[in-house]
């Protein structure tokens, strides 16, 4: 079944967080070489909260921001706008290298930053349609509902309470068409992503921060940022580029471009959301490998997101969010299961992006203090609220400060290349290939997790 359309259905054109601000245009460029204490190269969430923290510390910093694009072209304004205190990446693998206690110190750090963000955004004025409604997971088989309920025992066994996390009755914030078991988390928030990113970027330049777009890095070494428009000569360089850190040739492999895709409806009646009960605004997700996530809208419509083509050969990224027919079709169908009533609307936009994910699923912040190269990214789909603590963390390993944020266990972390194609390919697509396997045969009432989900995980990692 193909997916209805609206007549003014638009596909790519970056996101539907753009329709109604207009996509912009690259502003300010840079016109030739100059000199910067902190060159900061990527204009998304990562580089714009690095560049706030750090000229709320010391004002006399003269900080540069380098995009190729616009600030918020790339994941900070196409995400699914899920401001969660999600762990980007295994506590186990975090709690291998620094103990289960800094593991720990993580988790709260990022429930703590679902907070700031929303402190922050109030203090500067940024209208971002942000609710903090909580995030309610469904599990639709029976293994699902198995797995739910293992992630909730073991979030338990680290530390966190009922009010962290906790199994609730099924359909007690959201009706789901054939949900088994529910989860709820009051640690997450709806944002619009492009409203926080574009009032990021207008607080940060209002604070005396530089912000160069439509400017493309072709070069990092240590003090200096090359461009085709100028050098930027630098005490520090940080490059926070995410999904696009494959577009740089000396960091190909380092972190693998994933992509993920969202569909949005019309707006919908009031008797829709009376009859599935979705009136606290909550973030919507489930317990499948192939798995999704949604959100109602400030307007009252579903952003609905999944895999659609996971991994473009070579380390390639999207043509501007443009989406693929059947990624539509497969996403308004998955909806439809989860709301049947929503078959009387249509969808308004679709569109793509990708997000950084490192060879062991582990985000990472750090800094070289003998080069002065720094880094940050590699959230695996969990940096709108990660972003915020990395900018933090980046801004006291900049300014030598020794914190709790900067024993936290990403700051220093690396991790081996991804293989070189056609290897990279293989294994992710594998990979995708067999959880939709292992969705299929869940659905069929398989009741533990197949191993063929097991089996994908050990391909890549995961």
């Amino acid at each position: 079944m193909n997916a209805p359309l609206s007549d003014s259905f638009a596909n790519g054109d970056v996101s539907y967080w753009y329709r109604g601000l207009g996509v912009p245009e690259p502003a300010h460029r840079l016109g030739g070489d100059l000199r910067a204490d902190v060159a900061i190269i990527g204009g998304g969430y990562t580089g714009l909260w690095t560049a706030y923290y750090l000229i709320k510390a010391d004002p006399s910093l003269h900080v540069v921001v380098l995009e190729k694009e616009f600030a918020g072209f790339g994941a900070s304004g196409r995400n699914g706008g899920w401001l969660a205190g999600l762990l980007p990446g295994s506590p186990q693998r975090y709690a291998k290298t620094h103990g289960a206690d800094a593991a720990r110190a993580f988790q709260r750090e990022l429930f703590t930053s679902v907070d700031e963000v929303i402190a922050v955004c109030a203090a500067e004025g940024i209208d971002a349609d942000i609710v903090k409604g909580g995030v309610y997971n469904v599990a639709r088989t029976p293994a699902q509902a198995l797995r739910l309920e293992q992630e909730v025992e073991a979030q338990h066994s680290w530390g966190w309470g009922p009010k962290d996390v906790s199994v609730v009755p099924v359909n007690e914030h959201i009706r789901v068409e054939g949900a088994l078991a529910a989860s709820w988390s009051p640690h997450c928030a709806r944002v619009q992503p492009a409203k926080l990113a574009r009032g990021l970027a207008r607080a940060v330049q209002d604070l005396g921060v530089e912000l160069y777009e439509g400017t493309e890095v072709t070069g990092i070494a240590p003090g200096r940022v090359t461009t085709a428009r100028g050098t930027v000569r630098a005490d520090v360089v940080l490059r926070c580029t995410e999904g696009f850190t494959a577009t740089l040739k000396d960091n190909h492999r380092d972190w693998l471009p994933m992509n993920s895709s969202m569909i949005v409806t019309e707006p919908l009646p009031q008797s829709f959301w009376d009859e599935v009960g979705w009136q606290g605004h909550e973030l919507l997700g489930d317990f499948a490998h192939y798995y999704m996530y949604a959100q109602r809208t400030a307007d009252d419509r579903i952003a609905f997101g999944g895999r659609g083509r996971p991994y473009l050969y070579g380390s390639k990224v999207d043509d501007r969010g443009r989406t693929h027919g059947w990624t539509v079709d497969a996403l308004w169908q998955l909806l439809l299961g989860f709301f049947p009533a929503a078959r009387s609307t249509r969808i308004a936009h679709a569109w793509s992006g990708v997000l950084g994910v490192p060879r062991d699923w582990c985000a990472t912040v750090g800094l070289d203090p003998s080069t002065g190269l720094g880094w940050a990214g590699g959230y695996t789909g969990h940096g709108v609220t990660a972003t915020n603590l990395a900018g933090r963390t980046l801004r006291d390993l900049v300014l030598d400060r020794g914190t709790d944020l900067t024993a936290l266990p990403w700051v220093g972390r690396k991790v081996r290349k991804w293989e070189p194609e056609p290897l990279r390919w293989t294994g992710v697509h594998a990979m995708y290939r067999l959880y939709r396997l292992a969705d299929a045969r869940e659905a069929g009432g398989v009741p533990r997790t197949s191993v063929l989900a097991r089996i994908a995980d050990k391909i890549t990692g995961h």
